[in-house]
């Protein structure tokens, strides 16, 4: 064999050789690409948590003491000619045994309206929810709040007692936050489910959204940091 038939095969090889490990390098991007947004999404989450924490008018106190369930979905896209409707992703917490918070699950929220309007708007929206249940229960599946669960717009005030409907017999508060006004609000016909890709992404394939609210350690900077934020609530 000749050096040109030589190299000819030499360089046949390190084509051969180059096409896994760049099939190697493209997937740990795409990962890595994925995994940014589920940490972007938790960063946000942290961002609208301290925003309302700060807040000289936010959820009650009483309220946040009886709850056992959060869900924070940052710039919630609310839109609609007529009839408005949303859609948005964020992640959703309950309250262990001791107190403390679980780690978040990620969810999205779809449907739904807040009555009529025309156009387009970003909103930061938390739920309230009284019992954790309702959200543990759901494991892969989804659920419509005012349908399967009651749903009423949250009292607001840091001292104001919670008692919207006097009797608190509603099982989720809903609270927004747009352009710096505060208010209570209806998310009445709205979808709740669980975000399935972005749980796989940042705790891995076999993992649970059961198993992600039992457990409450966590070394995630942003996990970390998101559940430092809740504590100022």
């Amino acid at each position: 064999m000749n050096s040109i038939q030589q190299k000819s095969m030499t360089m046949k090889m390190l084509k051969l050789l180059s096409v896994p490990a760049l099939m190697s390098v493209m997937l740990i991007l795409v990962s890595a690409t994925e995994l940014s947004k589920e940490t972007e999404r938790l960063q946000n989450a942290t961002k609208v948590v301290t925003t309302f924490a700060n807040s000289d008018e936010s959820i009650p106190q009483e309220l946040l003491k009886q709850s056992e369930g959060l869900v924070i979905i940052p710039k919630m896209i609310n839109a609609g000619f007529g009839i408005g409707g949303k859609r948005g992703k964020g992640v959703a917490v309950v309250k262990l045994p001791d107190g403390s918070w679980s780690n978040p699950v990620f969810i999205t929220l779809t449907g739904g309206s807040f009555g009529f309007q025309i156009g387009v708007q970003s909103v930061d929206l938390v739920l309230v929810f009284k019992h954790k249940g309702v959200l543990t229960k759901v494991k892969n599946g989804d659920f419509t709040i005012g349908g399967d669960i009651s749903a009423a717009a949250g009292p607001v005030g840091r001292s104001s007692t919670a008692s919207t409907d006097h009797t608190l017999e509603a099982e989720v508060y809903s609270y927004s936050r747009s352009r710096g006004l505060f208010a209570g609000i209806s998310v009445n016909g709205s979808n709740l489910a669980i975000d399935k890709s972005a749980n796989a992404n940042f705790y891995g394939s076999n993992t649970t959204s059961h198993e992600i609210f039992e457990t409450g350690k966590s070394s995630s900077a942003p996990v970390v940091e998101l559940k430092s934020a809740l504590k100022g609530l």
